[in-house]
Order: C-alpha cells, then structure tokens, then sequence
C-alpha cells in the first residue's frame, strides 16, 4: 500500500516511532526514523533493519524545535530521495519537570513543555509543508490522544502516583485544531493534514491503574502498541486520499 513512498516518522525511535517504521516497510514503504538522540536513532535503524531484513530505513538526526535541523532534513531527503510523500508528527519532547500534578506545575514549565511539543509539531509541519507545496502533495499525521478529545477520567489514577499532566491536555487539544486549522489553510495545495487520538498504550503502568483503565473500556483495556499501526497505514495510504481535517480515535470505546 506505501510502495515506493517516503515517510518521515518524528519520535520514530520510540515506543510508538519504531512500531510506525514497521508498519511503513511491512507495506513496501521507505521509512525514516527522525530523532534528536543520534546514538538511539543509530541503534534504532540497525535493530529493525535487521529484524525486518529490510535495507529502506533511513535515519536521520532531528531536532522539531530547530528551523535549521528541520531544512537540514528535508534537504538531505530531498536528495536522496527526489522526494518526502509524508510526516508524522510523533515526537514527544517535555522538560525533566513534565508529569508533575496541577497544583505542582511551575508556569515556566507549563510554558517550555507547551512550546516543546505543540509549537514544535507547528514548525515541523510549517517547514514540511512548505515543502510539500512546492512539491505539489504531502500528506501530515498527527499523533493526538483521547486527552485531547475528552476531560481526563481522573479516578484511574487512584491509588497510584500517577496523573495525566495539564500540559498534556493543553498539547493534545491544540494539535487537533492545529490539525483542522492547516486543512483548511491548505485548500488547493494538495496537502492533507489528519490526526490519530489512541487510547493508553501498555508501557508496564502499575496493576492497579491498569485495572482502573480496563473498568472503562469495551474489550480490551490499554491497547498494544502495534495496535495503532492499521489505522496509520490507512492514513498514509492512497484509500484515504479524500479524508482530510480529521481526528480518528483508536481507544476501544475509553472515551465513550
């Protein structure tokens, strides 16, 4: 389904990045782990070009908070590549102080983790879709959360240390409007701009907030991470080439 494309996955040598850069090459894509930590980003290609046998992973060191790393980017896949088919904005910078509960939160933080993440996702796709308009196509993902579609369900974080942070919530409703705004904004470029709100994904939380999150699900409870990458490949995918402006929720019913 992604034969011969270039996809650039931000984040791609975390959690969710490298699931998303199987994905990509599972459907004959190139795909490009985009990360700030050259050494992880290294150890990333490697791994899964092994794993994968796969000989179309690229890495390449980035920076969504720079102007400069972003041109340096896309100027070295512009020519390798003669191309860039699509992003997503997966990445996820915060400060050591990011997680802290409501009343703990320095606005100074609020600020920089705000900035980091969503203004960084703003300038990555500024500069990417300059690049597609020149291009004449592109294709952005955005990678949301049910947090940014509903209030926090605060009673399953009970008994645990846990919380979901104010600047999450913040983030993750501004990218989906972000998302929309750039839509609109590009009518008649050919550039289309979507998103991805998951549920929680398993990351070895505590038993007991674990079975707090289950009690609001359907079926499954937090999902696998691989459980995401379907709904990206359609995205990336010709099928969805007249979906634009959205937000699909992929949470097995937690936000009902």
């Amino acid at each position: 389904m992604l034969s011969n494309k270039v996809v650039v996955i931000t984040g791609g040598a975390g959690l969710l990045g490298k699931e998303f850069i199987k994905a990509i090459i599972e459907h004959n894509g190139n795909a490009i782990i985009a990360d700030i930590n050259s050494d992880i980003g290294s150890s990333a290609k490697e791994s899964l070009s092994l794993e994968l046998n796969a000989k179309n992973i690229d890495f390449v060191e980035l920076d969504i908070t720079s102007k400069e790393s972003l041109q340096q980017c896309i100027n070295y896949l512009n020519t390798k590549y003669g191309k860039i088919d699509a992003l997503v904005n997966n990445a996820y910078p915060r400060n050591k102080n990011y997680g802290k509960h409501f009343f703990d939160v320095e606005y100074s933080d609020f600020c920089q983790n705000t900035n980091l993440n969503l203004g960084g996702y703003f300038l990555t796709s500024q500069q990417f879709a300059n690049y597609f308009k020149e291009q004449g196509y592109g294709n952005i993902i955005n990678i949301s959360s049910i947090y940014g579609v509903i209030a926090p369900k605060f009673e399953i974080y009970e008994n645990t240390t846990m919380t979901m942070p104010i600047e999450y919530a913040a983030i993750k409703s501004g990218l989906l409007h972000l998302t929309k705004y750039m839509a609109k904004y590009f009518k008649g470029m050919n550039i289309r701009v979507n998103a991805i709100s998951p549920g929680g994904i398993f990351d070895n939380q505590p038993p007991q907030f674990l079975a707090n999150y289950k009690k609001q699900c359907l079926n499954k409870g937090m999902l696998d991470k691989s459980n995401l990458k379907g709904t990206l490949i359609y995205l990336l995918g010709d099928m969805s080439k007249y979906v634009n402006g959205q937000n699909i929720i992929v949470d097995d019913g937690f936000s009902l």
